[in-house]
């Protein structure tokens, strides 16, 4: 057991450990920073949600950096898109740590973290789960429900058109910044990476290869979540270095296994499992405020002074 000062409870080291592992596996295999489970497993843990939003943000870094480095070697990171993201990402950050502080000194965080977990992982993930489940139960074989790369929907209409030769994408470069902006709010606010929204908006929405959007994906979560966490050590002093420094440890080694295990499944199977897993954590999440605690009411007594 270790103490942690910033989140003020004792944890096991080998569970944190262990924990950073299967977020880095999980990081590795479909692209996503993992902050989507971790978050919740350390609020689950009893770590507060503050404190875990800050400080999984210094173990995204490394456990995407490690599953990066691969993937680049492989050819199948997207710089210039990921440019575009980071750049949307980092302004969005900004505005993020500013609600995130303006709610923290009225309380409010917590609640506000619980809720835009509940909300964007049961929505995403029912989605992702019909969009899979109805793919496969189709009985036409045809494309007419594939979503191929290089297709057009009428956001690549808009102006001020880019090219991005390794996605082989013409397109307006507005989409990517918008969506980076998003990305950068929410892993201000919620301590993800926003690989979970970034991936499948990724392949719907810009219709980049999905060979290329994991190591794009994690390339932008790097630089994002490295920001935030910079942001929030400022301007909180939430993120707990001991806790983060268990969890990278076990989530670098967890991230080199997690792509050589994603590069062995196909496609489709990646997706419906990322969809199971964000749609069980929301459910978990929505489970948790609703259920009614086993003691209710507590009264303490305020020490003499």
């Amino acid at each position: 057991m270790i103490y942690l000062p910033i989140a003020e409870m004792p944890v096991s080291i080998w569970l944190m450990v262990g924990l950073g592992a299967a977020v880095g596996f999980l990081s590795g295999m479909f692209g996503v920073g993992g902050g989507f489970i971790l978050t919740p497993f350390l609020m689950f843990m009893g770590v507060p949600p503050a404190v875990a939003v800050a400080t999984q943000s210094v173990q995204l870094v490394a456990t995407s950096t490690s599953s990066v480095l691969t993937h680049w070697r492989n050819g199948h990171v997207d710089f210039k898109m990921g440019g575009y993201l980071l750049a949307g990402g980092m302004s969005g950050s900004v505005l993020g740590i500013f609600i995130f502080n303006a709610l923290k000194a009225q309380g409010q965080i917590d609640l506000l973290i619980s809720l835009s977990y509940v909300t964007l992982l049961t929505a995403i993930g029912g989605l992702m789960l019909w969009e899979n489940l109805s793919h496969m139960f189709s009985t036409k074989k045809s494309s007419a429900g594939r979503h191929k790369a290089g297709s057009h929907l009428w956001i690549h209409g808009l102006p001020f058109k880019a090219r991005f030769p390794v996605s082989r994408l013409y397109i307006s470069a507005i989409p990517p910044l918008l969506l980076g902006f998003l990305i950068g709010v929410l892993s201000a606010i919620m301590g993800i990476g926003g690989g979970f929204i970034l991936v499948p908006a990724m392949i719907y929405l810009l219709r980049m290869p999905a060979a290329i959007v994991v190591g794009t994906s994690l390339f932008q979560v790097i630089f994002v979540a490295m920001f935030s966490g910079i942001l929030h050590a400022v301007t909180n002093q939430t993120v707990d270095i001991i806790l983060a420094s268990l969890l990278t440890v076990g989530g670098v080694v967890g991230a080199q296994i997690g792509v050589r295990t994603g590069a062995r499944v196909r496609a489709d199977e990646l997706r419906l499992i990322l969809a199971l897993m964000i749609l069980a954590v929301g459910v978990r999440l929505t489970l948790d405020l609703v259920w009614q605690p086993s003691d209710p009411f507590s009264v303490t007594e305020e020490p003499a002074r």
